[in-house]
């Protein structure tokens, strides 16, 4: 494991049940990935700490707030000089005068502490002695009238000097405090030595103490509310900040693979998409390598698979470091192949880099005792392919060069590197041999299908299998399905193929009742084509076949657009009562989308995921998986078991139908026909017993 750093936050006001954020750990290593979890320590601010955040803040807002809030102070002093003309007339000129002098003074006094970055405090000084020099320079001047009446009742706009501490400022409630106290001061000094009766002297007293008590009252009420508003606005602000954390952890969950830290086929088939629109928009050519692990299978067998883990880790770690040079993307396409994307469109810089590929993975020296070419440590085939000048080049068409390299790397003894050349008529697509071969292979039997098959996990029975067409040369060499299904939906071959092997199925296996379901591999190209519903129709009704005995496996992938010719072709077949199966969920890019727009009668959980459970991560992503299908109320189906330890899992899972290794290989027709029927008669006798 690598290093780990965990962030965690806990905010809690003193006065009240505090609030806690959830604390993101972020694992960093070979195999670790982000995710969120509990934390397990936490940091508790007390109310010291946060009232120190607060006054960090505040003083910030004082600030900001200064200089407007005394410019308006200064206006409204100066614009109440009006009174001073109707009220105390005589001495009017000397008030005037020292209300523009002091506003003035404030203002200069102001903007110099600004320009010089005063500290907040002496800016607050500056306003609140403002506030109190306000009311002296006038104070002074008014008492000097003739009229002492006037005088008298004049006095009570000192109030407003009072209240101007929380009305045009934030103070801190010690700063407005002291400022209202000082001229509540001055005005019981001034009432006691104005001349007037003992009942005005006692009434104008006991409002200037309920304007303090007031105003003082207001002041604390706004420094309390601007506290919580600031504990609220905090509490937001990290819940904001944990909520987009967790968003991009989980995003970089969703792009990363469990085991190695890898991006996973999503990532890379999104990456995949944008070097494909820059090549297309701008010309910038690129490579696409498929790395396989050679003889992966056997050292799993021979070490286990932690060793075989740690084998996948190893080599995703060396080619990761090792690619960084070219400026690549390396990805987990899924079980022991990677794939690595690169900026080259040169042929020669290609094979270079496919070469050293092939050479990093060779020199980890990893033990594999079990191998029988007589190479005793790990090592990859390599094939790669590079963007070039095409009449009706596709995405996928650069993914399909490229495994054809990889398969001829394969054929030529592994641990070598083999590029895509279009003029090589083995492993070119465009291969007129193998686009002719497909034209005759119904003719001539070249095509055939086996079985493999399907168990209930509940009751143990084998009531499906799965259809697998394979295709073999004239001089019997077999042909991988990677080669010829592709070439096959380019020229169309497909169509009758697909037709072929729904007839053979209703006729081998089907019609005499040897079997309860068989699935069959459906391509995109017999979806979207018009009549294939009605011909699925023709050949159930020539065979005698009922549709709920087929079942429909479509494929998730970039050739499997939301098209409404697919949909309502699905539709079509689910009235004919055809089974529709998901197959290699999670490994595509169709996901949840065809989750939400098809009724599938059953989900087929890729095997990658099965056999990734041997860390608590891939564990966790089969489980998360299984629960979103289960709550989509289809039936799951999980490929690739291997093992006994794998089917007990499976059983603990509760999932209803498996198929691997483990439960049988693919085998022809006649392995499976009268099974049924042997099934069937045992039963029959302990029902008459």
């Amino acid at each position: 494991m690598g290093a780990e750093a965990r962030n965690e936050v806990r905010i809690q006001d003193p006065r009240q049940t505090g609030f806690v954020l959830m604390n993101e750990r972020v694992s960093s290593g070979s195999a670790d990935i982000a995710h969120v979890e509990p934390f397990e320590q936490r940091h508790e601010p007390g109310a010291d700490e946060l009232r120190s955040l607060f006054q960090k803040e505040v003083q910030a807002v004082r600030r900001k707030e200064a200089r407007p809030g005394l410019w308006i102070a200064v206006a409204i002093y100066l614009l109440f000089s009006a009174t001073d003309l109707l009220l105390i007339p005589d001495v009017a000129v000397y008030t005037i005068t020292a209300r523009f002098v002091v506003g003035v003074t404030a203002l200069l006094t102001l903007e110099a502490q600004l320009r010089r970055g005063a500290a907040t405090g002496w800016l607050d000084v500056t306003c609140a002695a403002a506030i109190i020099f306000g009311y002296i320079g006038w104070l002074c001047p008014a008492m000097g009238g003739a009229d002492r009446e006037s005088v008298a009742y004049y006095m009570v706009f000192g109030t407003i000097f009072m209240m101007s501490a929380n009305l045009f400022f934030t103070f801190s409630f010690r700063v407005s405090i002291v400022t209202s106290t000082i001229i509540l001061c001055i005005l019981y000094v001034v009432n006691y030595f104005v001349p007037a009766s003992l009942t005005y002297k006692m009434v104008f007293g006991t409002f200037y103490v309920s304007c303090f008590t007031f105003t003082s009252y207001v002041n604390w009420k706004l420094n309390e509310e601007r506290y919580n508003v600031f504990l609220n606005a905090l509490e937001a602000k990290i819940q904001h900040n944990e909520a987009t954390e967790r968003g991009r952890a989980l995003l970089r969950l969703s792009r990363t693979d469990p085991l190695t830290g890898l991006e996973n086929r999503r990532a890379i088939d999104e990456k995949l998409r944008d070097y494909w629109s820059d090549w297309q928009k701008l010309g910038n050519g690129f490579a696409a390598i498929l790395i396989d692990v050679d003889f992966f299978k056997k050292f799993n067998d021979c070490y286990g698979h932690q060793e075989g883990d740690r084998c996948l880790i190893q080599v995703a770690n060396a080619l990761s470091e090792m690619i960084k040079q070219y400026d690549g993307s390396i990805g987990r396409y899924g079980g022991e192949e990677f794939i690595v994307l690169a900026r080259i469109d040169k042929k020669d810089q290609v094979a270079d880099l496919a070469e050293a590929v092939c050479r990093t993975v060779e020199s980890l020296a990893i033990a594999h005792e079990l191998r029988r070419d007589g190479i005793s440590i790990v090592t990859a085939s390599v094939g790669a392919a590079f963007t070039r000048k095409q009449t009706a080049a596709k995405l996928e068409k650069i993914i399909h060069e490229a495994d054809r390299a990889l398969y001829l790397a394969k054929a030529s003894g592994r641990n070598c590197a083999r590029l895509f050349d279009p003029t090589d008529p083995q492993s070119s697509d465009e291969s007129e041999n193998l686009a002719a071969l497909l034209k005759i292979a119904i003719g001539q039997n070249l095509v055939s299908l086996v079985y493999q098959p399907i168990q209930d996990v509940a009751s143990g029975k084998f009531e499906a299998v799965e259809a697998l067409m394979r295709l073999k040369m004239l001089d019997g060499t077999l042909v991988p399905p990677s080669l010829f299904i592709p070439v096959a939906e380019r020229t169309g071959a497909i169509l009758e193929l697909g037709r072929w092997a729904i007839r053979t199925v209703c006729a081998e296996l089907l019609a005499r009742d040897h079997v309860r379901v068989v699935s069959v591999n459906v391509s995109p190209i017999q979806l979207k084509t018009p009549g294939f519903a009605t011909s699925v129709a023709t050949i159930l009704g020539e065979t005698g076949v009922t549709g709920n005995r087929l079942a429909f496996e479509i494929t998730e992938g970039l050739e499997m657009e939301m098209h409404s010719d697919i949909l309502r072709c699905i539709s079509d077949l689910k009235l004919l009562g055809i089974r529709i199966w998901l197959d290699d969920f999670g490994t595509g890019f169709a996901g949840l989308s065809w989750l939400r727009l098809i009724d599938f009668d059953t989900v087929k959980i890729d095997r990658s995921f099965l056999h990734d459970c041997g860390t608590p991560k891939g564990m966790a992503m089969l489980q998360d998986i299984i629960a979103l299908v289960r709550n989509r109320g289809h039936k799951i189906l999980v490929e690739g078991v291997e093992t006994e330890e794998q089917m007990a899992l499976m059983r603990q899972f509760g999932i209803d139908k498996v198929q691997g290794f483990h439960v049988g290989r693919p085998a022809p027709a006649a392995s499976f026909q009268g099974k049924r029927a042997i099934q069937k008669r045992p039963f029959t006798i302990l029902k008459s017993a």
